[in-house]
C-alpha cells in the first residue's frame, strides 16, 4: 500500500504535487498529514519527519519498506511503477520537453516562491497588486512561466500542457494556486490554463481539504496576522 506523507494543504506546495498527481491519475494511496508547527529542529513536525526521512521534509512516499523523498523522485517512481497511467508524454520529444519544464520549476522561480508563498485559503489580490508593482523579480518569474507554458499550450491537442494531465501539470498546480490567490496578471491563454488546473477534481479536493483545516500557522503567513 502506498502511503503519502504531506504537510498542511493550505501551505505545502511541495506536498500538493504528488498528491494531485496520484488523485487525478487514480493511483490509490493512504494520506498521512504531518502538521506544520515550526521547521525548527526541536519542532513536532521535524521530530516526526526525521523518523521517516533523512531530510525531515514532506512530501514522502512509502511503498512497503521503500522510502522515497523529494517530490520529483516520488513522481518519477510513480511513472515507473504505473506505466499504464502515462504520467509523462508518450512522445519522446514531448517527454523531454515536459521534463525540462518540471526540472525548471523544481529548482527555480525563487522570487515567486518567496514573495508569494502558497496560501489557498487567503484572498490576497490587493497584496498581490502591491507585490507585482514592487518586485521586478516577481514579474520576471511570471514572464518566464508564460514563455514556458504558451508554446506547449498553443500546440496541445488537449486541455493540459502536453495534451492530457501528467506530471508537468501536477508540478505547476501550486503555481496556479499562487497566481489565483495573489491575482497575478497573466495572458488569456495562461489564465485559461490556470483555471482548468484549478477546476480539476483532484485540485478541487485538495482545496476543499485546505479550507477545512482552519489552521493558522503564523510562520507561513507573511501578509496576515489572523484568519
Amino acid at each position: 500500500m502506498l502511503k503519502l506523507y504531506i504537510g498542511n494543504k493550505n501551505y505545502s506546495a511541495w506536498s500538493m504535487r504528488p498528491w494531485v498527481l496520484m488523485r487525478q491519475s487514480g493511483i490509490h494511496f493512504e494520506e498521512v498529514k504531518l502538521r506544520f508547527d515550526s521547521f525548527a529542529p526541536n519542532s513536532e513536525f521535524k521530530k516526526q519527519a526525521l523518523v521517516l526521512s533523512p531530510t525531515a521534509k514532506v512530501p514522502l512516499l512509502t511503498d512497503e519498506d521503500l522510502i522515497i523523498w523529494d517530490s520529483l523522485a516520488i513522481c518519477e517512481y510513480l511513472a515507473e511503477r504505473f506505466p499504464e497511467k502515462n504520467l509523462w508524454p508518450k512522445n519522446s520529444g514531448q517527454r523531454a520537453r515536459a521534463r525540462s519544464l518540471v526540472a525548471e520549476i523544481h529548482s527555480g522561480f525563487g522570487a515567486l516562491r518567496t514573495i508569494c508563498p502558497m496560501n489557498i485559503e487567503a484572498r490576497l489580490d490587493t497584496i498581490g497588486a502591491q507585490l507585482w508593482e514592487r518586485h521586478p523579480e516577481l514579474r520576471a518569474d511570471v514572464r518566464r512561466l508564460e514563455a514556458m507554458w504558451i508554446p506547449a499550450l498553443e500546440v496541445a491537442n488537449g486541455p493540459m500542457l502536453f495534451d492530457q494531465f501528467g506530471i508537468a501539470d501536477a508540478f505547476f498546480a501550486p503555481t496556479c494556486m499562487r497566481i489565483n490567490s495573489y491575482g497575478l496578471p497573466t495572458s488569456k491563454l495562461v489564465t485559461a490554463y490556470v483555471q482548468r488546473i484549478c477546476l480539476l477534481p483532484s485540485t478541487q479536493e485538495w482545496v476543499k481539504g485546505a479550507l477545512a483545516e482552519h489552521d493558522f500557522v503564523p510562520f507561513e503567513e507573511p501578509y496576515r496576522t489572523h484568519r
